[in-house]
């Protein structure tokens, strides 16, 4: 989980700068950014729609006719969904864990008992195999009963021990602890530290070899999501470079109750009430070098590369929300009544309903597709998977204010208050709480528009990169520009014209007596193009200095999200329409949703070169100098007092172990 420092430290009297996490690694943007990319995978052996959107290319085919699983995994899903939504609907009971800040131990143990843990690990370890389609499914349906409770079984299954093992694990470790996690281990991933959240090139736990086969982990993370209740946990420390090794960010499993491991802090969150968030510290942690997960220094890749397919865990509960979200503005808008007729009937509240039941579609569009082709591993996802992740935390904390605004005072009234006084105890405002977080962990909004970014303008840089790379000599820089224009001298006059521009391209889908789809797909034909050219444009007038062009990358990101979401949701649209008895209706909520994301595509494409960028930056360095404290005046702040950022120094536990272990 990445989230930003909480500010949690009064104003003027302690201003001045500080200087947090003493004896950390010292470490240049040049260098920070060389360990990022030396972590991406650098090579793309398998077809990307989204990469191929991102060049101009709308390779419907890819995507088209939509994948599906095999009637096996459907069937075996299928069987696990009924059990599952026996035990939401009689065993969680979402207002106590709300209300007591925890899930029960015999909640979490008749997870266990239905195999839950094991939902993504293989049955011949004992776990329940599903595709990832399934896994989706269950996410969802789980996080509507309980967020926290998907919370939990999201980081123990999608970026905990199991699935580092499962593409980088030993079979000797496989054989040791995925039959553990798949019926009574809960796992954690622990990556941040108080003073490193995004970039982990300063990262300060050390793994230090002892010469005797282990090694000894010293360092605080934070954040740790399960970190309170796991059984074991896979963590991320800096081996240190000797004549021998070459050392580095290096990933482990690590017994929780191992001694010197302690759970300093439960963290206390504005939602997800019941997530068993910690704060843990090693001292002189013995790991044998069994435990380590692949090569020394191969740490960020595992994590990377784990999170390519463990993001999509997140828009599954998005879904989730957004359904219920439906339901609940479908329900409560048609017998709610203001000025002699349901509140629903009125255009303002009308279409915010649209707006939730058109999103909703393209959510769980996106999230299918995505996941079957995940499953399916002909495509190299991991563009998709981060674009679901980004679109469906924004769209899903859009909805659910949405939804609050439709339910007026009782959508800000907590649920437990209007059961009190005799209403039906809708959780509204718990539900935005918990949907907060989904725009920082697992990678922030911010963050992800960056590494979406980067891997949209692979192709360029891997032609072009020289040109603008200070390190390069005079002769790379010929060398690269004699290579990139011949790229460009091939692809530039592609993106002039398209099959976006002939009037009957895509008919398929406009099937007689339902909306016309192909329309639609023609706009995305023709916005890719242009996306591209605004792309190459924007390399050609900033070169170097592309990379600190955040605003504008971020709305190249954000358009790229939007076309992908009406490509998946005109594709899930079409195969409803053949499998379903409510294709025709599935077909009006994809060309809802069309027509309202290419309202926001052409917002996004107009600020890519009218907005205020530069003089948000003027404005910035402003507040940063002090020259607009007089604007500040007249406000108290409540803030306690202490540091911005916690003392992280290596040593002995300071607190008492809250480590709770599930009885």
């Amino acid at each position: 989980m990445s989230a930003p420092h909480a500010h949690n430290q009064p104003g003027p009297q302690h201003s001045g700068p500080q200087q947090p996490g003493a004896g950390r690694p010292k470490v240049t943007e040049r260098e920070a950014r060389r360990v990022a990319e030396d972590a991406r995978e650098q090579d793309w052996r398998k077809p990307s729609f989204a990469k191929e959107l991102f060049l101009g290319r709308f390779r419907l085919d890819l995507i088209h006719p939509h994948p599906m699983p095999p009637a096996e995994d459907a069937e075996r899903g299928e069987a696990f969904l009924a059990k599952l939504r026996a035990f939401c609907e009689s065993e969680i009971d979402s207002a106590r864990i709300e209300r007591e800040a925890r899930i029960p131990d015999e909640t979490i143990n008749g997870l266990k008992q239905l195999g839950a843990l094991g939902m993504k690990i293989d049955r011949k370890y004992g776990g329940l195999g599903l595709t990832q389609v399934y896994y989706n499914k269950a996410l969802a349906l789980v996080g509507s009963a309980s967020p926290a409770i998907g919370a939990l079984l999201s980081a123990h299954q999608s970026i905990g021990v199991p699935q580092p093992l499962k593409l980088f694990g030993t079979q000797e470790q496989r054989d040791a602890f995925l039959p553990r996690l798949a019926r009574t281990d809960i796992s954690a991933f622990l990556l941040t530290e108080p003073d490193v959240g995004s970039d982990p090139a300063r990262l300060a736990t050390t793994a230090i070899a002892d010469g005797e086969g282990s090694y000894l982990l010293d360092g605080v993370k934070l954040w740790t999501t399960n970190g309170v209740v796991a059984d074991l946990l896979v963590v991320m420390a800096r081996v240190p470079r000797t004549d021998s090794s070459k050392g580095g960010i290096t990933a482990f499993v690590v017994e929780a109750d191992s001694p010197g491991v302690t759970v300093e802090n439960r963290n206390v969150f504005m939602g997800l009430r019941g997530l068993e968030n910690g704060v843990t510290r090693f001292h002189q942690v013995r790991v044998p070098v069994a435990n380590r997960i692949g090569p020394e220094g191969a740490g960020l890749k595992i994590a990377l590369t784990t999170l390519n397919t463990g993001r999509l865990s997140l828009p599954a509960n998005c879904v989730g929300a957004g359904k219920w979200c439906l339901k609940i503005a479908r329900e409560w808008s048609s017998v709610r009544e203001q000025w002699g007729k349901p509140v629903a009937n009125h255009e303002a509240v009308g279409a915010k309903i649209s707006f939730i039941a058109a999103t909703t579609f393209a959510l769980e569009a996106v999230l299918d597709l995505s996941s079957q082709m995940a499953d399916e591993d002909r495509n190299d996802i991991r563009i998709e998977a981060a674009l679901a992740k980004l679109y469906g935390s924004e769209m899903a904390w859009l909805m659910a204010d949405e939804l609050v605004q439709i339910r007026g005072g009782r959508g800000f009234e907590t649920a437990a208050s209007l059961a009190a006084r005799g209403e039906r105890a809708v959780p509204a405002e718990q539900v935005l709480r918990d949907l907060r977080i989904n725009r920082i962990f697992e990678g922030s909004t911010e963050i992800m528009h960056l590494l979406i970014a980067r891997e949209a303008v692979d192709a360029h840089l891997k032609v072009a990169g020289d040109l603008i790379d200070p390190d390069k000599t005079l002769s790379d820089k010929a060398k690269a520009g004699a290579q990139a224009a011949g790229f460009y001298a091939r692809w530039l006059p592609k993106l002039v014209t398209g099959s976006g521009q002939l009037p009957r391209t895509f008919g398929d889908f406009h099937p007689d007596g339902h909306p016309d789809l192909s329309g639609h797909l023609r706009y995305v034909e023709r916005t890719s193009r242009k996306l591209a050219r605004s792309t190459f444009y924007a390399m050609s007038r900033w070169q170097g200095r592309m990379e600190t062009k955040q605003g504008f990358l971020g709305r190249i990101v954000d358009i790229g999200a939007e076309l992908f979401a009406m490509s998946a949701a005109c594709v899930r649209a079409e195969l409803l329409r053949t499998t379903e008895e409510y294709g025709r209706e599935a077909y009006q909520l994809a060309d809802i949703f069309c027509r309202q994301s290419r309202i926001r595509t052409e917002e996004l494409l107009d600020r890519l070169w009218t907005n205020t960028d530069d003089l948000d930056r003027t404005v910035v360095q402003g507040v940063l100098s002090g020259t607009y404290t007089w604007l500040e005046e007249g406000i108290v702040d409540p803030s306690g007092d202490g540091p911005w950022i916690a003392d992280a120094t290596p040593g002995p536990a300071k607190n008492d172990n809250v480590h709770r272990p599930i009885r």
